[in-house]
Formats: C-alpha cells, sequence, structure tokens
C-alpha cells in the first residue's frame, strides 16, 4: 500500500474514495470487481472512469503501480487533473461556494472556459454535489443544464477526502480521449475495467433510435471487439454492462455473468432500485 497514502488517511481520517457522485456508479459492486482483479497489477486501465470507485479502491489496497485513467468528458477529466495537480487551490475555490438555489443558478451560467483549472474543478464538483441526483448532462450547446437539487445539507467541500484522492491520482496519467486508444499499451501484467454508458434495456426495440445517441449501438460492438482483442493479446480485462438482450448477444460466448446491483441516481424515481449487470471477462472467471 502507498505509504504516504496511508500517512493521510491516518492523519486525515479519509481514505481514498469517490468525492464526485456518478450516475452508473460501481460502489454497490466494487467488492466482486475487486475479487476477480488480479492480486498484483502493473498498470491499471480505466478508459471510462466516471465517479472512479474502481481506482478508489484499489488504489487503497495498494493493488497497482500507476494507472491510466480516461473519460470522453473534457470536464471530468479536467478535474481530475486539476485535484491531483493542486488539491489545496481547489480546496480554496470551493470555500465561498453555497447551498442555495439562486447561487447554484449563477454558478452553473458561469463558463467554465474561463476558469482556472482549479476553478473549474470547483465549479464541477459543486453542482455536482447540488444538483438534481448527481447527475451530468448538457444542452445541445454543451452548457450544464441540470437542475437544482433537493436535499438537507449536502456536503460541497470534503478537505479530507480531496486531500486522499488527490495522493491516489498522483500515480495516474488522467487523459481525455478514445477508449480503444487508450488501451494500446495494456499488456499481460496490467488489468483493464471497462465501465461504458450502460445499453439502455429498451435499446432492442428500436435499433436506429439507439445508433443515434451519444455512444451508440456502434460503439458498443467497437467495445465488444475491443474486449475480445484484449484477450488475443493476453490482456486481464473485465467489462461491466446492462443485462439485456443486445449485450448477451454481444458478449456471446465470453460467459458473462450476471450480478444485481442498485440503481440510486435515476432521474426517474420508478426506474430506481434493483437492475440486472453483466460482469464480461476477458479471461476465464
Amino acid at each position: 500500500m502507498d505509504e504516504v497514502l496511508t500517512t493521510v488517511g491516518m492523519r486525515e481520517g479519509a481514505r481514498a474514495a469517490p468525492f464526485l457522485k456518478w450516475a452508473g456508479g460501481k460502489r454497490q459492486i466494487v467488492a466482486r470487481i475487486l475479487d476477480v482483479a488480479p492480486a498484483c497489477i502493473d498498470t491499471y486501465y480505466e478508459p471510462f472512469v466516471g465517479g472512479g470507485a474502481v481506482f478508489f479502491a484499489l488504489a487503497g489496497q495498494g493493488r497497482f503501480g500507476r494507472a491510466v485513467l480516461a473519460d470522453a468528458n473534457a470536464e471530468l477529466v479536467q478535474c481530475y487533473q486539476a485535484v491531483r495537480d493542486d488539491v489545496e487551490a481547489v480546496i480554496e475555490a470551493l470555500a465561498p461556494y453555497r447551498y442555495d438555489q439562486a447561487f447554484y443558478y449563477r454558478v452553473r451560467e458561469r463558463d467554465p472556459a474561463r476558469l482556472t483549472r482549479p476553478a473549474r474543478a470547483a465549479r464541477l464538483i459543486y453542482l455536482n454535489r447540488c444538483g438534481f441526483n448527481g447527475l451530468y448532462r448538457v444542452n445541445s450547446k454543451g452548457r450544464f443544464n441540470v437542475p437544482f437539487g433537493r436535499y438537507r445539507n449536502p456536503v460541497i467541500c470534503n478537505p479530507a477526502k480531496l486531500r486522499a484522492a488527490s495522493v491516489s491520482l498522483r500515480r495516474a496519467e488522467i487523459v481525455c480521449g478514445d477508449f480503444a486508444r487508450t488501451l494500446d499499451a495494456a499488456g499481460p501484467r496490467d488489468f483493464v475495467y471497462l465501465d461504458p454508458p450502460y445499453v439502455p434495456l429498451s435499446a432492442t426495440s428500436s435499433f436506429t433510435r439507439y445508433e443515434q445517441g451519444d455512444f451508440g449501438l456502434g460503439d458498443q460492438r467497437r467495445l465488444a471487439s475491443v474486449l475480445r482483442e484484449l484477450g488475443t493479446r493476453g490482456v486481464p480485462a473485465l467489462l461491466s454492462n446492462s443485462d439485456c438482450a443486445l449485450t448477451r448477444q454481444l458478449y456471446r460466448g465470453l460467459r458473462p455473468r450476471r450480478i444485481d446491483a442498485r440503481r440510486s441516481i435515476n432521474s426517474v424515481s420508478s426506474k430506481r432500485g434493483a437492475v440486472g449487470e453483466l460482469l464480461v471477462k476477458s479471461f476465464a472467471f
């Protein structure tokens, strides 16, 4: 285990853990993922990092030497980079933020491109902590448009958690890019975890409509090919996705395993609760 991380955890009373809420986060099933991950990993790859629950859990156990984290969301990537490189500036930038509806909408309207990197990260953390259900959503112009959330007393800034996260992130290269390119250098002594945008459970009834999404059927097919190619290269890799006819078709022959997970960050309350997910490996269970 990283000695510095252990010292920080003892002093601050915090372990490395996600500091953002993220739709589809893996806190519910992280123990299952850790059970099948290699005990010793040279480089850990996570090309859909999201809230980073698996990364922080593996870091806390000292399971890898270094990590490569990636995401297509540039705001998320820059937030992680800022917390890694200048966490004290991020904490300072968060100090003026408060849980107030009018204040929230003023912050939401700020152009992140005009902010320094720490201020940009603070803005994202604030919107994530105080926005509706911790969602991340942008409009056709790329502007964040999640409405104000209703909470009793949300924690906007947790300095101990951010500092512990910063220590873990110092072991990671953090990039914004395509998942396939991120994995070009992965080898047999590494480990890859793939947590893509899930196939909607109703996707099989409308392939055309699904194909028009940000991560459509073509991307899902390409991802399935990448997982098989990693297996051919002898790279240990694990993928999670929704349990539906389409995903079972995409990963036929790889013996996907079904698990149940609880989802609580859905904009539609009736769609929260236990759902079926698949775990698929590039190597034998």
